[in-house]
């Protein structure tokens, strides 16, 4: 077919909700059943489906007419090599596009949302409608790119981890994890449920959950205290991340003073593990995306030496 350019253009797409259950139950039947069952709306389940499928189709059909085209299952990225002029469109839900950030090495993406009355998506600016006009601007160095500040873990032996809206430092149960912590040129030792590190880009997600929730028992405990606010997120590109520790015990072995505080990359985070079994480092609430951090291995989390590129 004739098409605008011979630029490669990568589509990455997710399952839906349908197809990871017929994936389950083997057929659509056996899936209506099971979520009929618990007393759920199937037909939701199948509007989803049928409107994401559409959009599918609308998109390809679009950049099979501007460049070559590629589509690309979410469960492939990990794996997945991106030529060094690739230009990736995804369709999908904000995660997607935070996933996919990963694995992009700073080429440009651009976000769309394939079913704007079910997804507030704010990393999903465009409509498949837009991939015409969008893509082509992209194309020719045209459209603006937002950057996107990642994280890095890195342990002793040299694995690395890099996160798009955060890094989790701790035990995948509810145990406790024991650690050492140095920030800011202070260290103590820790027992907590656990290390968030925040990018700009998550600080609408889980670092706004944690703030709000440690400014509400800040009042609380402060008989509502209207000076303290919770803090809003900052820039996506922020040369900064923040880490917060989650539920801090202070007792004989263990301190609570150095639970905030900035991360920079002339001022790293620095944790040593003294959890026996099960520690992890994940990220982006990713539990599959993880570094074993048990006794004894140290991790130093600071700025990604690369960053995300988003079309707005």
């Amino acid at each position: 077919m004739n098409r605008l350019t011979e630029n490669k253009l990568v589509l990455v797409t997710r399952p839906t909700r349908l197809e990871e259950l017929i994936a389950r139950f083997n057929t659509v039947a056996q899936a209506k059943f099971y979520v009929e069952h618990l007393g759920a709306d199937f037909s939701d389940y199948e509007r989803e489906d049928a409107v994401y499928r559409r959009a599918v189709a609308e998109a390809e059909a679009a950049l099979a007419a501007l460049g070559r085209l590629q589509t690309l299952r979410r469960e492939f990225l990990p794996n997945f090599i991106f030529g060094p002029d690739d230009t990736i469109v995804v369709l999908g839900q904000d995660g997607l596009v935070a996933n996919t950030v990963k694995y992009s090495d700073s080429r440009p993406i651009i976000g769309v949302n394939p079913d704007p009355a079910r997804w507030d998506g704010v990393l999903l600016p465009f409509a498949v409608e837009d991939l015409p006009k969008i893509v082509p601007e992209v194309f020719a160095g045209k459209r603006q790119l937002k950057e996107v500040t990642m994280a890095k873990a890195e342990l002793g032996d040299g694995q690395k981890l890099y996160a798009v809206n955060d890094l989790f430092v701790g035990v995948r149960s509810h145990v406790s994890a024991r650690y050492t912590i140095s920030a800011g040129g202070r260290e103590e030792r820790q027992s907590s449920s656990g290390i968030v590190v925040s990018t700009g880009l998550g600080s609408t997600g889980w670092f706004k959950s944690l703030m709000a929730g440690a400014v509400s028992v800040a009042q609380a405990a402060a008989g509502g205290d209207s000076r303290l606010t919770a803090r809003e997120g900052f820039a996506w590109d922020a040369d900064w991340l923040y880490f917060t520790v989650r539920e801090p015990f202070p007792s004989k072995s263990s301190a609570a003073t150095l639970v905030f505080g900035r991360v920079t990359r002339a001022e790293p985070l620095v944790v040593v593990s003294q959890t026996p079994e099960a520690g992890v480092i994940f990220s982006d609430g990713v539990e599959k995306d993880f570094l074993e951090f048990n006794s004894g291995a140290r991790a130093i989390i600071t700025l990604a030496e690369k960053k995300g590129r988003l079309a707005v």
